[in-house]
């Protein structure tokens, strides 16, 4: 995959986990990225990668 290319994944929404799990575990389904930031929210566990911003609630 080259530097740049992502999937199409639009980084503006929060994608569920249960819906749509890793593809492979603990890497960034939209760009391969392994570098995540973590926030909570209203209990609510949120990881954001830190390459492109993609979201998911774990």
């Amino acid at each position: 995959m080259e530097q740049n290319e992502t999937k199409g994944y639009d980084t503006s929404i929060v994608y569920d986990y249960k819906e749509y799990p890793d593809e492979k575990a603990g890497v960034c389904d939209n760009c391969g990225h392994k570098h995540f930031e973590s926030s909570v929210k209203d209990f609510v566990f949120i990881r954001k990668c830190r390459k492109y911003g993609m979201k998911k609630s774990i």
